[in-house]
């Protein structure tokens, strides 16, 4: 019998080959208005064809001037020239004046700095003149400032965020809304991704019934598939998900005819010591399946496992086996192959780990590795629910995992034992 991390290691080689498959594979191009873009992968640098910004702009609404006027003790008072606004291309200083600049418009041809219309007199814009409109009659309006500015004051230099030719993006970056803000600021139009991690995930049973079904007398309805295929695509995985009655060759049938264009093929039930264990009976036996091995971990919940490759369609499929019990689904998923997949898209392994105090008492089998359920209370101790593996209840409202490791038969109540949060 193996322990959870001696099959822990076996999972992590197996879908590490798998995923590496994925890596260099031929990567996806979505637009950069996708709304499957943030999340992804970038799959090989992107780099900047224009500068960030593509010219120097004003900081500030105010007058764009030349610093190297502002000669002697103030105040200073210059003609209102030509108005920049944003969207015009640039325009041209004129001797002896100073431009109405607005934020985000490009300095004008000959000016250095910005003063901001808060230290001008007046403090307000009036008479505004754009490129292109007529000379106004009589003289031209006249603004004054009382301090001399220091050059490059309020100017956004161009690329003073990011150089024409430098990446923007490096290959393995996971994009978040801010990094794809990035790429449109460059103009970006396509991003390629790395592709998904493609799941196929087959949920066994002549027990078990679509959701919406009527519910015939000695069935249940499944909720491993959903909850396997949220976790899954929440990791970052394409899922394809699949439910077969216990009938080998239905099983085999479809693995065949879907696991080609599959990365990694997860069944759940099926596996036990009992009659009628579809899984197995499908693969134990099967030529294609000579690596699949069935064992049972010293774990509580999911203590059967089974992992190993399928050939289909001339490759290995990487497989895993999960038991069919709900929370022993679930709790398989996270600690074998969830971990692996989240880390391929970039997000955290798992939730923060640490030390919490008990607040009962707790048993465990000694020679298994129990995995617990459970909340905090008020005090900060935490309270595990019991361990049965078809309360799914209990784990949609857990807050954490509690690992009471082999070899360990009992804890007292304010015992310390290790904890992983869901909540955050």
């Amino acid at each position: 019998m193996r322990s959870h991390t001696e099959h822990a290691e076996v999972v992590a080689a197996l879908i590490s080959r798998a995923l590496d498959e994925v890596r260099s594979a031929a990567p996806e191009t979505l637009p950069i208005g996708s709304a499957a873009l943030s999340g992804r992968i970038v799959a090989r640098d992107v780099a900047a064809a224009i500068a960030l910004p593509p010219f120097d702009n004003s900081q500030m609404d105010g007058y764009a001037v030349r610093a190297a006027d502002f000669a002697g003790p103030g105040p200073f008072s210059f003609r209102v020239g030509v108005t920049a606004a944003a969207g015009d291309a640039p325009v041209d200083l004129e001797p002896g004046s100073v431009s109405p600049v607005m934020t985000g418009a490009p300095i004008p041809h000959g000016a250095d700095s910005v003063i901001p219309i808060e230290a001008a007199d007046p403090p307000v814009f009036s008479g505004l003149r754009r490129s292109g409109d007529p000379n106004p009659d009589g003289p031209a309006p006249s603004v004054s400032f009382t301090e001399a500015p220091q050059a490059g004051a309020y100017v956004r230099g161009r690329g003073s965020d990011h150089a024409a030719g430098a990446p923007l993006v490096t290959a393995g970056t996971r994009l978040r809304p801010t990094t794809v803000g990035l790429l449109a600021s460059a103009g970006v139009v396509e991003v390629p991704v790395r592709r998904r991690p493609r799941v196929l995930l087959v949920s066994t049973g002549d027990e078990v019934t679509e959701p919406g079904e009527p519910l015939a007398p000695g069935r249940i309805y499944d909720a491993n598939a959903p909850l396997l295929a949220a976790a899954l695509r929440e990791a970052g995985a394409e899922v394809t998900p699949r439910r077969v009655v216990d009938h080998a060759d239905e099983l085999r049938a479809l693995i065949a005819e879907l696991g080609p264009e599959h990365d990694v093929l997860v069944t759940s039930g099926g596996i036990s010591a009992g009659a009628f264990e579809v899984v197995r009976d499908a693969l134990e036996r099967d030529a294609t399946a000579p690596s699949i091995t069935f064992t049972g971990i010293a774990l509580q919940p999911g203590g059967p496992q089974g992992a190993g490759t399928v050939t289909v369609g001339g490759r290995d499929l990487a497989t895993l086996c999960f038991p069919g019990n709900p929370v022993s689904s679930a709790l398989s998923a996270e600690l074998f192959l969830l971990p692996l997949l989240r880390a391929f898209a970039g997000l955290p392994e798992h939730g923060e780990r640490s030390t919490a105090r008990l607040a009962h008492a707790v048993n465990s089998p000694e020679h298994k590795h129990q995995v617990r359920r459970g909340r905090f209370t008020a005090d900060g101790t935490v309270e595990l629910t019991p361990p049965s593996s078809h309360l799914l209840a209990d784990l949609a409202a857990a807050e954490l995992l509690a690992h009471i490791p082999v070899g360990v038969a009992h804890l007292p109540t304010g015992s310390p034992i290790e904890i992983q949060r869901f909540d955050v």
